[in-house]
């Protein structure tokens, strides 16, 4: 954004989701900065390999082609859904802001209005997230757990289809995708079910260093505060215990009466073993840098508290005690 009129180019990945989300996402930042918005759709590794997820190498196979982008100037900023992104900094990127997070929790859709307490022994059940499968297997290991790929629709057909009896999927995707009430699928509740690091939330990423500032305006306008410090906290757990998507890891975080309260659970992948770890912190008050240290602080507990309890010892994790 050199010109006053020149267009803010948002890059994104092309799938459906990801061009819905950006969508909403840039026509508001282009509103607050007065700029006209071009989308650039980007294609990932993540998105043309058929591999499962794991095997790839986890959430930067859908990161890295956006990036690359950013960094040689074919686009202003990306948007990325934040579960996607790695804990890590990326040299020369930085988070220019976390827009107010959408549903975190996950939905159970199967077919016959089946729930995952009705569907009957031996259903097969699809999900590309071993901690998904974890989550199965620990509530439910009478079911059959089917590694699968692919965008919302695609895995929504194989249940139309017959060949699933269930898929597991974001209520925040169905949501920005206007699915939710064509669907009527079963919420899965965050106390029984925790999701991934960061789920419903999107991330703002920019080139670091002097911003335009009507951009620079615009990204602070949108970021939340208090999905800044309950993503950054459910995400510094990962950091901490050095977690990919290959560890089955769930974490909640919220900022409730004064408190931000962190609960993560690590699960073995064949769900027979887990372990959770609760606390909270009182920020000093309810600006960013406060909500942030506190963040810090509920995370550094959790992490050490799980590895104490011997998450290392059933899941795939790196991190020490």
């Amino acid at each position: 954004m050199n010109a006053a009129n020149a267009a803010l180019r948002v890059g994104t990945r092309g799938s459906a989701l990801a061009l819905a989300q950006t969508t909403a996402i840039a026509n508001r930042i282009g509103a607050l900065a007065g700029a006209p918005v071009d989308i650039i759709p980007i294609t990932t590794h993540g998105d043309t390999s058929r591999e499962s997820l794991s095997s790839l190498g986890g959430t930067g196979v859908f990161a890295s082609g956006l990036r690359e982008s950013l960094l040689a100037g074919d686009c202003d900023l990306i948007v990325h859904s934040l579960k996607d992104l790695p804990t890590g900094a990326h040299p020369g990127l930085a988070i220019g802001a976390t827009p107010k997070r959408a549903d975190a929790r996950d939905v159970l859709c199967a077919r016959d209005g089946l729930t995952l307490a009705t569907l009957p022994v031996g259903a097969r059940v699809g999900t590309g997230s071993p901690r998904r499968a974890a989550q199965l297997r620990s509530l439910r290991p009478d079911l059959e757990v089917v590694d699968i790929r692919g965008n919302v629709d695609t895995r929504l057909a194989r249940v139309a289809e017959g060949d699933l009896d269930a898929v597991v999927l974001a209520a925040a995707g169905l949501g920005r995708l206007g699915r939710l009430d064509q669907l009527a699928p079963e919420f899965l509740e965050l106390s029984a079910w925790p999701t991934a690091p960061g789920q419903g939330a999107l991330a703002i990423e920019v080139r670091e260093g002097k911003a335009d500032r009507r951009l620079a305006e615009a990204l602070a306008a949108i970021n939340h505060g208090g999905t800044q410090a309950t993503t950054a906290a459910e995400r510094l757990v990962l950091a901490r215990l050095e977690a990919g998507c290959a560890a089955p890891i769930g974490a909640t975080a919220v900022v409730d009466d004064g408190l931000l309260f962190l609960t993560a659970t690590v699960y073995s992948p064949d769900g027979t073993r887990k372990v959770t770890s609760s606390h909270a912190a009182t920020p000093e008050s309810h600006s960013a840098h406060h909500l942030v240290e506190a963040a810090e602080d509920v995370a550094e507990r959790a992490s050490r508290e799980l590895l104490a309890g011997g998450a290392a010892e059933f899941a795939p994790l790196k991190g020490t005690s």
